[in-house]
């Protein structure tokens, strides 16, 4: 994604507009969107049918509420030359954003400079709904549009910039492929934050809280995993070998993940769950982001191996400190991407990407406390500015839970007046 990454000989060979990327990257902009109603059906098969049409909306919604944000300001705050923490306003309403190429960090891209607005257009679009999976069926739909208006100005858009943007802090200092840092690391540390502010849902004894239906959950990780490929693989914004490299790297860890989470299952529980696979699949995904373009299929396979263990567990903590977080965002995101951050930083390789660091493993140790800078900075960043957006929705609505009532009788009927599901007579 960030254009200093770019393999260096790749931009400087080609300081023009190139169809082939181009064309790669086009794709991959619609493979990234279709990601957010992917996650609004995984999220949603796993509530109960009386809150199956908020959480889909909490998904949809994000892509008009942040699409317009970004347009007007997010992308500037983003991208736009500004200081080390937040980019300034010249890119303001698309101002100069148009189709000749961009320069970003002193490398050339080879894609219009309206393509690269757009396909970042779409990380900034499903990281907040990310966060929705952690306070299902008690969020009122107004103040999570609030939320998620306020939460991609003031936290993505200067992540995203200190990473990626120009002159950002940790450009060329910290490794972040495709958004472990800047997506889920946010995304997951927000979630945990704001499950902990709203407090847990009111369930009596007798609620079955089961996924209402499985089948949608496995079909929505389906098409978050394909979607996936345009994420990391076209992060590399050319169409050749590196992300081609991107593409093997996400599959792999995508798919020993969601092994390894099975066999856990069989061991602690006796059963291999559909629920755990896809659990297990996504969480591959998100630690596999952050070092796609820089590390080995083998490296790979460890990462996705590891990431598991990590979730799997911080899940059962979860139980035992019985704080909501109702879809485990923090457990797959937050963690997942942490171990991402981290896994990178270990087994990063400049044969995959000649632009990036050589890993621990590789002996280069010297950009450790970068990276973990790096990492640190995004999730404080995350949690100080969900608490703040959080008490300004407190002052504004008085109250972002909803009612008792309103959560017995479901966020369906009482936030939107439909049901996803209507019972014949």
């Amino acid at each position: 994604m960030l254009s200093v990454f770019v393999q260096e000989t790749e931009a400087k060979m080609q300081s023009s507009i190139n169809s082939a990327d181009t064309a790669w990257v086009l794709v991959s902009t619609a493979l990234v969107l279709l990601m957010t109603p992917a996650l609004g059906l995984f999220y949603a098969g796993m509530a109960r049918t009386k809150n199956v049409l908020n959480i889909l909306m909490q998904s949809f919604v994000a892509l008009s509420v942040v699409s317009v944000l970004w347009a007007v300001v997010g992308y500037s705050l983003a991208f736009a030359k500004g200081n080390s923490f937040v980019g300034g306003l010249d890119y303001l309403f698309l101002k100069g954003v148009g189709q000749d190429a961009l320069t970003l960090n002193g490398a050339a891209l080879t894609v219009p400079h309206l393509l690269f607005m757009a396909f970042q257009m779409m990380f900034a679009i499903i990281t907040p709904a990310l966060i929705s999976g952690a306070i299902v069926e008690r969020m009122k739909f107004s103040a999570y549009l609030v939320f998620i208006a306020l939460w991609s100005l003031l936290v993505y858009s200067p992540v995203a910039h200190m990473v990626w943007g120009e002159g950002g802090l940790f450009v060329g200092k910290a490794l972040d492929f495709a958004g472990g840092t800047v997506v889920h690391i946010t995304s997951g540390f927000s979630a945990l934050a704001l499950a902990l502010l709203m407090g847990k849902r009111r369930l009596n004894h007798s609620d079955d809280t089961r996924p209402h239906n499985l089948p949608m959950v496995l079909l929505g990780a389906g098409l978050v995993w394909f979607g996936w490929f345009g994420f990391n693989a076209g992060s590399a914004l050319t169409s050749g070998g590196l992300a081609a490299s991107a593409l093997v790297t996400t599959h792999i860890a995508a798919a020993v993940a969601g092994l390894v989470w099975i066999l856990l299952e069989w061991v602690v529980v006796k059963k291999p769950t559909a629920l755990g696979f896809a659990t297990g699949a996504v969480a591959g995904l998100v630690a596999i982001t952050p070092g796609a373009g820089f590390v080995t299929p083998v490296s790979a396979m460890i990462i996705g191996a590891v990431v598991p263990f990590i979730s799997y567990g911080m899940i059962a903590l979860k139980n035992k400190f019985k704080y909501d977080d109702t879809l485990d965002v923090f457990a797959v995101h937050g963690c997942g991407g942490l171990w991402g951050a981290i896994a990178t930083v270990v087994f990063a390789d400049k044969a995959v990407n000649s632009a990036g660091f050589n890993g621990l493993l590789k002996g280069d140790s010297s950009w450790l406390m970068q990276q973990l800078f790096a990492v640190g900075t995004a999730v404080g960043i995350a949690i100080v500015g969900t608490v703040v957006i959080y008490t300004v929705l407190k002052l504004v609505f008085k109250t972002v839970n909803v009612s008792s009532e309103e959560e017995a009788a479901g966020l369906d009927v009482t936030q939107h007046g439909e049901s996803g599901y209507v019972s014949e007579n």
